[in-house]
C-alpha cells in the first residue's frame, strides 16, 4: 500500500523535472536520442546498469566524456558505477559526450536514470509483472560488537519483503560468514527472515561483513532482486598500544641546549583508528640516575627533548627512562605498555688538555740532529681516542732559530721534543722554550685561543763537544779587478777555531777552481793570480768567479766553504755588432737596424757611437749611418745602387772611447721579405766592386780566352779574303753561348748570337778581345765587370773602370771594343796559365 505522498515532495519532484527538462532543451541543438534507463534506487559501485548505443548517435567519435564522474562510459556504451549511488529522489541524470579531436566535432547523449517499479517474476518460461505500492526490501544498517558474550545465537535484525503479503516467502543469505570463510557465522530464518550471529567475532580480524539476502517463494519465484548487506563489527578496547622497539637508544651532546630534541618513540594500536581505543599518550615514569630531572617528552609525538643544559659527559655518560604509552588519551582506565630508552651523552671538546708538569729540564749536546731529548705528558678528560682527547703540541717561544720540534705520539698522547737543527755551545749554552697543547677538535667554551691553552717551559742545556773548524760564513768574497797582473794577492778565504774564535793552526787548500786562476796560500787562506782574469769569460755569471776552499784542523777535522771572487770591470771591451749579415729587401726597405753589444758593465758601455770605418769614397756615398737611440742605428742606402752583396765596415765605440769594426755583410736583395731573398754570390768590397777568390778568376780568364780565341779565328780567316769589314757569319747565330762559373751543371744561360752586338774599326783586322773580368749573379743576369788592380787580368783598350755586361735572360748585349793585342800576344798570355791552373779548375766555385 502505497502511501500518501507531502506536498513538499511533490513540488520538488516538479522542480526536477522542470530542470531535466530544460538540460534536454539545452542540449538539443547538438545532442543525440535521450536514453532513459531504469535502475534501483541503490547500486553498488562498479555495477553494469545498462548500454547506450553511441555508433547510433556518433560513429566517428574517439573520445567518451561523462558529465557525472560516479559513471563510467566503455567503448561498447556499456554503463558502470564508480561509487556506490543511492536514488533518493528516485530519478538522476548525466550527459555523455562525443567528441572528434580531428575534426573537432562534439554530441551529447542525455541519459536519464529511473527507479525501477516493475518487478519481473519468472515461473518456467512465462513473465508475470507484479505492481505494488510499498515495499520494504532495502539495506538495513546491521552491526555487532567484537567478542561479544552472546547469549548466541544472537539476534541482529530481520530481513523481511513486502511481497510477504502476497506470497510465501523463504529468506536465505550467502556470502563471507556464510558460506564463505569464515563459515557459518551468520545464518537467517527461512520463514522469519530472523539473522543471528553464531559465534563472537574480533573486528582486528573481520572488521564488516558484506553478505547477500534473497527473498524466494516455495516453488523458486523471486519477487524480489537480491540484496547486499553490511554487518559491521563494533570496535572494543581490547587491544594494548603496543611500542615499535623494546629499547629505544639515542645520543645527545653534552652542554647542548634546552629544548634540543633526544628522539622520538612510536607505539601502535590494533583497534579501530580515530576512535578513543587508539589516541594514544606517552609520557616518561622514571629516570635513573632520578636528579636532576633533565628530559621531558611529549605527549602526543613522543619526541623526547632536553630541559636542561647541564649534561656533563664526565660526570654521567648515560641516562635511562622508563617510558610508557596509554590509550584512550591516557585515562586511567585506558590500556598502556612500556618500554627503556637509553640516552648516551655524547662528548664535546669542553676540557682542555692539562700538562701534568709546569715545567721539565732536559740536555742535549751541540752540533746533534734528530734526536728526542725530552717527552711530556698530558691530562684530559674527554673521551679517550677521539679528537677532543688527541693533544696538538706546540712551541711558543725560544724556537726562533729553528733548532726544535715537537710532535705527538699517535700511541700514547704524549709530546716528543726533537732538535732538528744544530745546536752550539759557543753561542747559547741554554735555550728556555714554551710550549702549549690545544686539543684536535676545537675548544667548544667561548674563550680566546690563549687562555684555552695549557702551556709548560722546557729549560735545555746545550753540552760543550771538542769541535772542528768553522767555516763561516760559507759563502765569503773578495774584489779583484779583471786586469789585474798574475801575481796580485788578495785575502782570500778565512775558516776560524769556534772554541777559541782563533784562525791559527788551520790549513786551507782548493777544492774547486774551474779554470785555475788562482792559488792559495796552505797557511793563511790568501790567493794568488796565477793566469789573467777575465771577467767577460763564457762561464762567470754576474761577474764573479767561484772557487771551493776546505779547511782543516791539525786532527784532520774539516769543513767545507766557497770563496767568490768578484771581478771588478776594465773597459777592455768595445761593443760589436750582435748581427753581423743583414738584408735589405730593396722594393720594399731602404735602410736595416743594427744593434751593438758592450760584454763590460754600463759604466763603460752605452751610449754607443757609429761611423763608417773606411776612407774609401765610394763607400761614404753609398752608405749612411743615422744614430737610434743609445745602442742602436740604421744603416741605409743611398743612389740607388744595384743589387748584390756589399761589405761595409761599421765603427762602434762605447761612452768612454773603447771601439771595435765590424765588417758587415749586407745584401741588397730584390725581395719582399728577408725569407724571400736566395742571392748567394760573394759580396762587393765597400763602393760595390767585386772581390773573388784567385781560383774563380782564374776559371772566368779561361772562359773568356777560349771565347775570344773562337771570335779571332772567325774574324780574322773573314777579313784575309775580304776588303771590308764583315760581321760574324750567319751559321753563328744559331749558335748557343753558356756561361757558368760552376762544376755542376747549374743554370744554363742560353741566348742566342742575334742578341750581340761587336764592332770592328780599320780594314786590317789585328783581332778583337773582350773585356775580361768576374761574373756576378745576381736577380737572374750574369754581369761581367772590370776588376781593378792587375791581377792576372786583361785590361780594356777603353779605359779602366769601363764595365761590359753580359744580360741574357733579359736581352742583354755584348760590347766588343777594339784592342792593341794581336793573336800572338794573346797566345803568349794565357798558354802558361791554362797548363797551371786547369787541374784546380773543378774546385774555383767553393772559392
Amino acid at each position: 500500500m502505497a502511501a500518501a505522498r507531502p506536498t513538499g515532495s511533490r513540488s520538488g519532484a516538479l522542480c526536477r523535472q522542470l530542470l531535466l527538462t530544460l538540460t534536454i532543451l539545452t542540449f538539443a541543438s547538438d545532442a543525440c536520442k535521450n536514453v532513459t534507463l531504469h535502475v534501483p534506487s541503490k547500486l553498488d559501485a562498479e555495477k553494469f546498469i545498462g548500454r547506450v548505443n553511441l555508433k547510433e548517435c556518433f560513429k566517428s567519435a574517439n573520445l567518451i566524456h561523462s558529465s557525472d564522474p560516479d559513471f563510467q562510459i566503455l567503448e561498447d556504451g556499456s554503463v558502470y558505477t564508480t561509487n556506490a549511488i543511492l536514488l533518493s529522489s528516485g530519478k538522476r541524470s548525466f550527459t555523455i559526450s562525443l567528441s572528434n579531436t580531428e575534426n573537432q566535432e562534439e554530441k551529447k547523449i542525455f541519459v536519464l536514470l529511473e527507479h525501477q517499479t516493475k518487478v519481473l517474476k519468472k515461473r518456467h518460461s512465462k513473465e508475470k509483472v507484479l505492481r505494488r505500492g510499498k515495499r520494504r526490501w532495502a539495506p538495513i544498517p546491521c552491526s555487532m560488537l567484537e567478542n561479544s558474550l552472546g547469549p548466541f545465537p544472537l539476534f541482529l535484525q530481520q530481513v523481511q519483503s513486502d511481497t510477504a503479503q502476497n506470497y510465501t516467502i523463504y529468506y536465505s543469505i550467502k556470502g563471507p560468514g556464510v558460506d564463505l570463510e569464515p563459515k557459518n557465522l551468520f545464518y537467517v530464518e527461512r520463514d522469519t527472515g530472523n539473522l543471528y550471529c553464531t559465534r563472537a567475532v574480533d573486528r582486528e580480524q573481520y572488521e564488516s561483513f558484506e553478505i547477500v539476502a534473497f527473498a524466494t517463494t516455495p516453488d523458486g519465484y523471486t519477487p524480489e532482486l537480491p540484496l547486499p548487506m553490511v554487518i559491521k563489527i563494533e570496535d572494543e578496547n581490547d587491544n594494548h598500544p603496543i611500542f615499535t622497539e623494546t629499547t629505544y637508544i639515542f645520543t645527545v651532546s653534552e652542554n647542548c641546549r634546552v629544548g634540543s630534541t633526544v628522539g622520538q618513540v612510536c607505539a601502535t594500536d590494533k583497534d579501530e583508528p580515530d576512535t578513543m581505543h587508539t589516541r594514544l599518550k606517552y609520557t616518561i615514569i622514571e629516570q635513573l640516575p632520578a636528579s636532576p630531572t633533565l628530559f621531558s617528552m611529549h605527549p602526543k609525538t613522543g619526541v623526547i627533548t632536553t630541559t636542561s643544559s647541564q649534561l656533563d659527559r664526565e660526570f654521567i655518560d648515560k641516562y635511562q627512562l622508563k617510558i610508557k604509552v596509554q590509550d584512550m588519551d591516557g585515562q586511567h582506565f585506558g590500556l598502556y605498555t612500556t618500554s627503556t630508552c637509553i640516552i648516551n651523552i655524547g662528548d664535546v671538546n669542553d676540557n682542555l688538555p692539562t700538562f701534568t708538569r709546569s715545567s721539565y729540564v732536559t740536555s742535549v749536546e751541540e752540533n746533534t740532529i734528530d734526536v728526542e731529548i725530552l717527552r711530556v705528558t698530558v691530562e684530559d678528560k674527554d673521551l679517550v681516542n677521539t679528537a677532543n682527547w688527541r693533544a696538538n703540541y706546540t712551541i711558543l717561544k725560544g724556537n726562533e732559530n729553528g733548532n726544535f720540534k715537537i710532535v705527538t705520539d699517535p700511541k700514547t698522547n704524549e709530546g716528543v721534543l726533537c732538535v732538528v737543527k744544530p745546536l752550539n755551545y759557543e753561542e747559547r749554552k741554554q735555550v728556555i722554550l714554551q710550549i702549549g697543547a690545544v686539543n684536535e677538535a676545537p675548544y667548544s667554551r667561548d674563550a680566546s685561543s690563549r687562555s684555552a691553552m695549557s702551556t709548560a717551559t722546557v729549560t735545555v742545556s746545550v753540552k760543550n763537544q771538542d769541535e772542528g773548524p768553522e767555516c763561516s760564513p760559507s759563502v765569503q768574497t773578495v774584489r779583484i779587478s779583471e786586469n789585474a797582473p798574475v801575481g796580485t794577492t788578495s785575502s782570500g778565504y778565512k775558516a776560524y777555531d769556534p772554541e777559541t774564535r782563533s784562525s791559527s793552526d788551520i790549513r786551507y787548500k782548493k777544492l774547486n777552481d774551474p779554470k785555475g786562476w788562482v792559488t792559495i796560500d796552505e797557511n793563511s787562506g790568501s790567493i794568488k793570480v796565477f793566469r789573467s782574469l777575465d771577467r767577460e769569460a763564457e762561464f762567470i755569471k754576474n761577474g764573479i768567479y767561484n772557487i771551493t776552499v776546505v779547511a782543516s784542523d791539525r786532527v784532520g777535522r774539516s769543513c767545507t766553504g766557497t770563496l767568490g771572487i768578484i771581478l771588478e770591470d776594465v773597459n777592455d771591451n768595445g761593443p760589436a755588432i750582435t748581427k753581423p749579415t743583414v738584408t735589405i729587401c730593396k722594393p720594399v726597405m731602404s735602410a736595416a737596424e743594427i744593434v751593438a753589444v758592450d760584454p763590460d758593465e754600463p759604466r763603460h758601455g752605452p751610449p754607443f757611437d757609429f761611423s763608417l770605418e773606411t776612407s774609401d769614397s765610394e763607400v761614404r756615398r753609398m752608405w749612411r749611418l743615422t744614430k737610434i737611440n743609445d745602442t742602436a742605428a740604421r744603416l741605409s742606402y743611398q743612389n740607388d745602387p744595384p743589387f748584390g752583396q756589399y761589405v761595409v765596415p761599421v765603427k762602434v765605440s762605447d761612452r768612454l772611447g773603447q771601439s771595435k769594426v765590424t765588417s758587415l755583410t749586407v745584401t741588397l736583395c730584390n725581395c719582399i721579405t728577408e725569407n724571400d731573398c736566395t742571392y748567394r754570390v760573394g759580396p762587393r768590397v765597400g763602393g760595390g766592386e767585386v772581390k773573388l777568390g784567385k781560383w774563380a778568376i782564374l776559371a772566368i780568364l779561361l772562359g773568356i780566352a777560349l771565347l775570344f780565341c773562337i771570335l779571332f779565328t772567325l774574324i780574322c780567316g773573314a777579313s784575309r779574303t775580304a776588303t771590308q769589314p764583315k760581321v760574324f757569319p750567319d751559321d753563328l747565330a744559331q749558335q748557343n753561348l753558356i756561361v757558368s762559373n760552376t762544376e755542376a751543371p747549374g743554370d744554363d744561360k742560353v741566348c742566342s748570337t742575334n742578341a750581340f752586338t761587336t764592332h770592328t774599326v780599320g780594314t786590317s783586322a789585328q783581332g778583337i778581345c773582350g773585356t775580361a773580368g768576374s761574373g756576378v749573379r745576381h736577380g737572374g743576369q750574369e754581369t761581367i765587370e772590370m776588376v781593378k788592380g792587375g791581377q792576372q787580368t786583361l785590361e780594356s783598350c777603353q779605359g779602366a773602370g769601363h764595365h761590359h755586361t753580359l744580360d741574357p735572360c733579359r736581352g742583354g748585349h755584348v760590347e766588343v771594343d777594339n784592342c792593341r793585342y794581336n793573336y800572338s800576344e794573346w797566345h803568349s798570355f794565357t798558354q802558361p796559365r791554362l797548363g797551371e791552373e786547369s787541374i784546380r779548375g773543378h774546385t774555383l766555385i767553393k772559392n
